[in-house]
């Protein structure tokens, strides 16, 4: 019975390994731009290359990192690599997928370019990885306030998609540990992943004081690199000032001292080069398998989409006022311009239906409108499918940007009702355990966002185009919240301020959001998620019997 029982697994496994994908032939969405569009279009293009104009500004903040004299003592000085230096050495390429890369910016302590470390996710050895790197250019890598809220975010991402995580430490330590989520949560964090069998490697690259050593110890793997990575508690003048004895850092918590004497870390490497060629090859013992092996043959060339991502800048709108058929912008995203939509004549202001993104299948929730008591029906009912088909979901948020006036009884009676759907909607997308793509492509206001998937929602993630406002009411709707003898001047500030509060790139300074990113970008970027979130499907090693300990 025994021997049957393992031939039966082994021809599901041989099997499973020769599936092949079933055949769909959606229909085109052939869409194109038609005369009455044009003026809208054209609008919208115009605030594109405006929001663009600030993205390229942003970008160009962010490369700086702590200015030219930081730069200058990081890499001449104390002979160290740039961050971005050490990811090129690490990942397979430059094409990775950062996370919040404007964090930091525009907050009332300053601008902290891109809080103080890089995260995103990269392939190393085509395996996709997170990893946390602080830049040690700015402020030496102690962390701010929102450095700790983003290399949380970083560790969630990497516990949400079972993603290995490798941190490149280069950090004065944080002072900000008591609470919940700060910076104490990062070690629970390591502790939870390695009981999940999620694998942490660091890489010790520079300073590791204070609450920063205690992430090299807890990693399963630990790298540290001779003269300029070091590992203590407190430092040389603390231990001066302490006992009165002078010692070098080196001889303190050096990368020989703690290789050949304490044990805390595992490989030892004489440059940063060599640190990142051992990583390389510590990822290569990871039980993993990589799907294009399990397939036997590499990913077929995707098919495009009928007509340019170009023009989902003209796509993008301006405002609520300056909104097009949402199924034009689902028609430069999917493969072919191909949708199967579900309920097409039902709910007409919530689109909704499958269809496949660089061959993933999705399942598409739009906003075409209002989210009306129909709409978030159909938007429960199609949530619910697609959890119990196990298909991901990606939502495209464009909610309205007020809530509709009650004037009368068989207003609040319509209000009521909608309110309820939208409850249910809220529910379905909340308990749905498939993951979960959201992109504001416009706005981001009030009750709607929470069904359409916003950050409370927890999705796997979120990211923002830069026309987008998030807001509980977005500008020119404030109208209703002032009594009507308010000054015109009252009025105009609080417009003013709301239209600064609500824009992407302050929601993303905040790490709102996963990033800002261009609509043009919008395919790859959603590829590279649902490849990222597929990996886990390829974990040999899963199933915790007991608890190890990794660490004495």
């Amino acid at each position: 019975l025994n021997v049957c029982i393992l031939c039966s697994v082994c021809c599901m496994s041989t099997a499973a390994k020769r599936r092949k994908r079933l055949p769909s032939a959606f229909p085109v969405l052939n869409l194109p731009l038609q005369p009455i569009h044009r003026h809208v279009y054209e609008a919208n293009l115009r605030n594109s290359e405006i929001c663009h104009k600030k993205y390229v500004e942003f970008s160009d903040k962010v490369k700086k990192a702590g200015g030219a004299n930081a730069i200058a003592r990081h890499t001449q000085r104390n002979k160290k690599l740039l961050v971005r230096d050490r990811l090129r050495l690490l990942l397979d390429d430059e094409d990775f997928l950062e996370l919040s890369p404007f964090a930091g910016l525009g907050l009332p302590y300053g601008d902290i370019p891109s809080a103080g470390s890089l995260t995103g996710i990269g392939r190393i050895n085509g395996l996709w990885c997170v990893f946390i790197a602080n830049d040690a250019t700015v402020k030496g890598g102690t962390a701010y306030p929102i450095t700790v809220k983003k290399q949380l975010r970083a560790q969630d991402v990497a516990l949400q998609n079972r993603l290995p995580c490798v941190y490149l430490v280069d950090s004065g330590g944080s002072e900000i540990f008591p609470d919940k989520n700060q910076g104490g949560r990062t070690f629970y964090n390591e502790a939870i992943m390695s009981a999940e069998r999620i694998p942490q490697i660091s890489v010790v690259c520079g300073s590791c004081t204070a609450g920063g050593a205690y992430i090299p110890t807890m990693a399963e793997e630990t790298v540290m690199v001779h003269r300029i990575g070091t590992i203590f508690l407190g430092g040389p003048p603390l231990v001066k000032a302490a006992t009165g004895e002078e010692v070098s850092p080196e001889d303190l918590g050096g990368a020989r001292l703690h290789a050949e004497v304490s044990g805390c870390v595992d490989h030892f490497a004489l440059e940063e080069k060599e640190a990142y060629e051992c990583t390389r090859n510590i990822i290569s013992t990871l039980n993993f398998l990589l799907p294009e092996e399990e397939e036997g043959v590499g990913r077929k060339a995707d098919e495009e989409p009928l007509f340019s991502s170009q023009e989902l800048q003209g796509l993008a709108p301006l405002s609520y006022n300056y909104t097009i058929d949402i199924k034009l912008v689902v028609s430069r995203l999917t493969d072919g311009s191909r949708f199967q939509e579900f309920k097409a004549r039902f709910g007409t202001s919530l689109v909704t239906g499958f269809a496949r993104i660089h061959g993933h299948l999705v399942g598409v929730v739009a906003n075409n409108g209002e989210l009306s008591y129909e709409a978030a029906l159909k938007g429960s009912h199609f949530v619910q499918l697609c959890d119990q088909r196990d298909i991901p979901l990606l939502f495209l948020q464009n909610t309205v940007p007020a809530s509709a006036s009650t004037f009368s009884t068989q207003q609040a009676a319509v209000n009521s009702n909608r309110l309820k759907a939208q409850g249910s909607m809220m529910s379905a997308v909340a308990c749905a355990s498939v993951p979960k793509i959201t992109v504001v492509i416009g706005g981001c206001h009030g009750a709607d966002s929470y069904a359409m998937c916003g950050r409370s929602f927890d999705p796997n993630f979120l990211f923002l185009w830069p026309n987008a406002r998030v807001s509980i009411m977005a500008p020119s709707h404030s109208g209703d919240l002032f009594s009507p003898d308010a000054d015109d001047e009252t009025l105009d500030n609080f417009e003013t301020r709301l239209k600064e509060e609500s824009s992407a790139f302050f929601s993303s300074g905040r790490l709102w959001d996963d990033g800002v990113i261009l609509p043009q970008d919008t395919r790859k970027v959603v590829r590279d998620c649902l490849d990222i979130i597929k990996q886990q499907q390829y974990q040999l090693s899963t199933k915790k019997v007991n608890s190890t300990i990794l660490r004495l």
